[in-house]
């Protein structure tokens, strides 16, 4: 338990005090009000008393019980000196007869820890005491003119001591006048009793008698002496009626009687004459109510104002006078004396030690509350007596006893408990010391409530014990976190109060910074003027303080961040404020829990963490899903609409793809404009989704169909028939065969003049050319933006397990798009394969398939053919960018190729060859072959000319054979493919199948050079062993 902290910057109640005083008068009354108002009034409020009615009627009352001492009408007058003064200068502080001196310090001021006063009642003379009878005082700092009792009457010269009755008086702020009156009425009365009954303080009820002894003449007005007979009435109806210590029968005459009678007072004063039948009806109505007894038998005891809670208030106005009335944050040295006087109206008030210590103990929390705090002696004093009051809880179980002993410590406990909840609004830097009296009281009182006391298990003991453990730490807790949340949002409020004064309100991402620094300094705050005082009942109580506030701050972020809907530069400043507030607030938890059995595990388990990596990562990964998003919109959106129509004359490519590699490369680059370390696996997730929407996009723009749409379909394979008209006619017609070849070469080649002004590359082919800039303009970027990814310095290693190994490392390469390339690489191949059959098969077909040695060979007749190669071959070269150019080539040439093939094995019943053509075949496809070598050098290599050449040239050989020979090398090349070996006489062939792969190996190939070929004996071979049918 900590000890009380004295105010030790006070010596005495002089110009320090006062001047501090002063100071604090700048706190208005009104503020004081409050605060007293918090207090709740732990006995039940009065009907129809004040304050004042409440006070006149306790002095009577301690008047009336003190009648036998000196003083207030005793033998001999009871005065005090101070031990300052030597009467008679013997030093020995003695007085003359009659006279008591004072003891030269208090009993009760030294147990309770009060200071002796310099300066006291006794040594004010009686001359100094106004016709009022109050002291002359100056103005209290505290409550200055609003001081009804205060006046500047200057003193008068001291003549003698003042009484124990005087003091009492003055401090009871009863006057002169008042006085002689009671004094006066209690000589008559016990003149009356003389010789009847024993001269006890019970048998005197002081109001009944006041009533009976003064007249109307007796005050200055007949509203006077009515005001005063109705609150005689009043304190009579209090005790016998209202609050009776003894229960009252609901149809007792006596009580409707008086109640007539008090009733009937409120209108006009009763007659109290010695004949008026009223007063005898008063006297005989109180009379019998005083004395009667629980169990209706006979008692020599007066209950008339030992009734609760009418006597704890008479009690505790009695108790008030202690406090010095020139400044009542001080206890009067001479308090012993007055609670030896006090005490004889325990009788009459029904008041035993365990209530009085009670009552003294609130009485000394009240003070200290209504004076504005600023004495921390009372609420030191008040702590002692609770000390006594727990001690007597122990042994007094009276039911009344426990009742105000609950409301009193109940009221101190709710009272202290909101400040102690707000500690941080109610106390500052300068009385953050006052916490520790404040929190000795209230666990002193929940202990005697036995609200910190927990019953559990006993450990190590006997089997069933039981154990009372001590949780006043918890409720400490709880005041810590408590205070800290409201601390916190008093914080929250003054920054949003301190943004919105700005012209322009501050973001919210700047509140939140400046409420961090808020919190860090609050905590360092807490840390060096509250945790060292609260940590002598908390042993970590600035860990407590620290986690609460992080609680309170991470509650704040975490409402911050589920409403950031991507990252920026703002929110990770945020961020990693915050990062930086969670490191200095887990160093003061732990530091602070040192001490603990745990090490402070348990209070740092409670917080948790802020995890600020994890809410950056989480907040990029979400960026970057949403920049992707956006990077997929735009991919949906060229499938949507992209026509194929290049950007510009200089830009050959679909607008669609720059639109793409412009976002991708803005999403990079804003990536690593946010002001954070991008790890390596960050960039692996951001480099992924690119490229699936990379590869998605060169899907679609491969999607154009396939080269075998463009082929055409091969015709029926025919044997020749040199019986047929067309033969007929044509040898009759043109005995020289090389005049016939000459006049149909001429023909064919004027049909080919007639349709080459038609014959180009086509909208469609050109399209397919825009395809390939644009895959190879992917190509282009998408290595830009994989070097920007590789080689930016704001990538650093993951220290992730799971990425500890990724695609990169696993493939061996550097690239983060390996992928896209592999799928630029097979795009390319199939959209130029596309183009070139389609440039070949459909654009140039007309002078091609369809013309190409139609009815015979003849010289020239390629022309054509390679005229239109040539030109659609330049306009390729100029469309098509120049990395595109050589594979597009190439695939021309083999489309080229492959269509002079068709043209010499699959060419239909139109076309037919004889053996000597061979050689115009070869020379014709020589200038083709020149096409693909010479036409744009370099593009494509001489071997590749060559290995493609080949197949076209071994084909050719094949025709330049006999037509024995070749039935011969079908026969041997068909017989081992099926694996007969070498046929027998009953054997036949069987039609190889077509699989379009030509050479001169190939059965197929060698059959259709014999269903072309113009001979008889090919004619019976094909007839014999396929039945062919002839052509027409």
């Amino acid at each position: 338990m900590g000890q009380h902290v004295r105010r030790d910057s006070y010596p005495s109640a002089t110009s320090s005090r006062l001047e501090y005083l002063h100071h604090q008068g700048s706190r208005r009354l009104d503020v004081l009000i409050v605060e007293a108002d918090d207090l709740a009034w732990p006995f039940e409020k009065l009907v129809s008393f004040d304050d004042d009615e409440v006070r006149e009627t306790a002095y009577e009352i301690f008047f009336t019980s003190c009648r036998s001492s000196p003083g207030f009408g005793g033998r001999h007058a009871l005065t005090f000196h101070s031990s300052h003064e030597n009467i008679g200068g013997n030093g020995d502080g003695g007085g003359k007869l009659n006279q008591v001196v004072t003891k030269p310090t208090s009993r009760v001021k030294k147990a309770l820890g009060l200071k002796m006063l310099k300066r006291s009642p006794s040594k004010r003379m009686l001359s100094g005491i106004g016709s009022s009878g109050v002291v002359s005082t100056p103005s209290s700092p505290l409550t200055g003119a609003a001081n009804p009792f205060s006046n500047t009457v200057p003193p008068f010269r001291p003549r003698r001591p003042m009484t124990a009755a005087e003091i009492m008086r003055q401090q009871m702020r009863v006057t002169e006048h008042n006085d002689n009156k009671l004094r006066k009425t209690l000589m008559r009365t016990l003149v009356g009793q003389m010789g009847k009954r024993s001269e006890t303080n019970q048998t005197i009820i002081i109001p009944l008698e006041l009533l009976r002894h003064l007249k109307p003449a007796e005050f200055s007005d007949s509203q006077e002496y009515h005001m005063w007979q109705k609150r005689q009435l009043k304190v009579l109806a209090a005790g016998l009626l209202l609050y009776p210590s003894i229960p009252l029968e609901n149809n007792n005459s006596f009580a409707m009687r008086l109640r007539d009678i008090v009733s009937n007072a409120e209108s006009k004063p009763i007659d109290t004459g010695k004949n008026s039948d009223t007063m005898r009806t008063l006297c005989n109505s109180v009379v019998s109510l005083s004395w009667r007894s629980s169990n209706g038998t006979p008692t020599d005891v007066c209950h008339w104002a030992d009734g609760f809670p009418f006597n704890l208030h008479l009690y505790t106005s009695l108790l008030q006078s202690i406090f010095d009335i020139r400044d009542d944050t001080l206890v009067l040295d001479e308090v012993d004396e007055l609670f030896e006087l006090m005490q004889k109206t325990w009788s009459t008030l029904g008041i035993t030690l365990p209530i009085h210590n009670v009552c003294f103990s609130w009485v000394l929390f009240h003070q200290y509350i209504v004076t504005g705090q600023v004495e921390s002696d009372l609420l030191c004093a008040s702590q002692t007596m609770l000390n006594e009051v727990a001690n007597d809880a122990k042994k007094e179980k009276d039911s009344l006893y426990i009742k105000i002993l609950s409301s009193v410590l109940s009221s101190m406990q709710g009272w202290a408990e909101k400040r102690l909840l707000n500690y941080h609004e109610y106390f500052q830097r300068g009385n953050a010391n006052q916490i520790e009296n404040l929190l000795s009281l209230v666990l002193t009182a929940s202990k005697i409530l036995g609200e910190d006391l927990t019953i559990t298990d006993g450990k190590g003991g006997e089997k069933g014990g039981i154990t009372i453990v001590d949780s006043s730490g918890n409720r400490v807790d709880n005041y810590i976190r408590s205070s800290m949340k409201n601390n916190f949002e008093k914080v929250v409020e003054a920054v949003n109060t301190k943004s919105s004064e700005y012209e322009g309100r501050k973001e919210l991402s700047e509140v939140l910074i400046q409420l961090a620094q808020e919190t860090e300094d609050l905590v360092m705050k807490e840390r060096q003027h509250f945790s060292p005082i609260l940590k002598k009942w908390h042993s970590s109580a600035g860990a407590v303080a620290a986690v609460m506030l992080h609680r309170c701050y991470g509650q704040v972020l975490r409402q911050y961040t589920s409403e950031v809907t991507s990252l920026t530069s703002e929110s990770v400043q945020v961020l990693q404020r915050a990062g930086k507030l969670e490191k200095v607030i887990v160093q003061i938890a732990v530091e602070d829990s040192s001490d603990c059995d745990d090490g402070g595990k348990t209070v740092v388990r409670e917080m948790v963490p802020f995890d600020v990596d994890s809410v950056i990562l989480s907040l990029l990964v979400k960026w970057i899903d949403e920049s992707l998003s956006k990077v997929k919109e735009c991919v949906q959106r060229a499938k949507e609409t992209e026509t194929w129509n290049p950007k510009s004359k200089s830009e050959q490519f679909a607008p669609s793809a720059a639109e793409l590699m412009k976002l991708a490369a803005t999403t990079v680059e804003e990536c690593f404009r946010v002001p954070i370390a991008i790890t390596e696996d960050l960039v692996q997730v951001l480099a992924d989704g690119l490229e699936i929407l990379f590869q998605d996009y060169m899907m679609f723009v491969a999607a154009c169909g396939s080269k075998q749409s463009y082929i055409p379909v091969l015709p029926s394979l025919t044997r020749c028939n040199p019986d047929s008209k067309f033969i007929k006619l044509w040898k009759k017609a043109a005995p020289c065969t090389s005049g016939f070849e000459q006049q149909h070469c001429t023909k064919v080649i004027h049909e080919g003049h007639h349709h080459h002004h038609k014959q180009s590359t086509s909208r469609g082919t050109q399209r397919l050319y825009v395809r390939l800039n644009t895959l190879h303009y992917l190509l282009t970027h998408i290595h830009s933006l994989d070097k920007a990814l590789y080689l930016n310095p704001g990538v650093v290693p993951s220290n992730r397990i799971r990425f500890a190994k990724n695609r990169r490392d696993q493939s061996n390469t550097s690239s983060y798009f390996e992928s896209a390339y592999l799928c630029i690489q097979e795009a390319c191949q199939h959209i130029s394969e596309v183009a070139a059959y389609r440039l070949v098969f459909h654009d140039s077909r007309s002078v091609f398939y369809d013309s190409l040695y139609i009815g015979g060979v003849a010289r020239g007749q390629i022309k054509p053919v390679l005229r239109i190669l040539n030109h659609n071959i330049s306009l390729l070269t100029t469309i098509l960018t120049e990395k595109a150019q050589s594979l597009a080539l190439k695939e021309v040439m083999k489309a080229a190729f492959n269509s002079f093939l068709m043209v010499l094995l699959g060419g239909g019943s139109s076309r037919l060859f004889v053996r000597p053509d061979h050689e115009i075949i070869r020379e014709d496809f020589e200038h083709l072959r020149r096409i693909f070598s010479n036409c744009v050098e370099g593009l494509i290599a001489e071997n590749v000319v060559e290995g493609e050449a080949a197949l076209v040239e071994g084909v050719i050989a094949l025709m330049s054979r006999s037509t024995e020979q070749l039935m011969e090398d079908f026969s041997i090349v068909t017989s081992e493919g099926s694996g007969i070996g070498i046929l027998g006489n009953s054997q036949k062939l069987s039609m190889p199948p077509t699989t379009g792969k030509w050479n001169r190996s190939d059965p197929n190939t060698i059959l259709r050079v014999l269903c072309y070929r113009n001979d008889r004996a090919a004619n019976q071979f094909l007839k014999k062993t396929f039945q062919l049918a002839k052509r027409r």
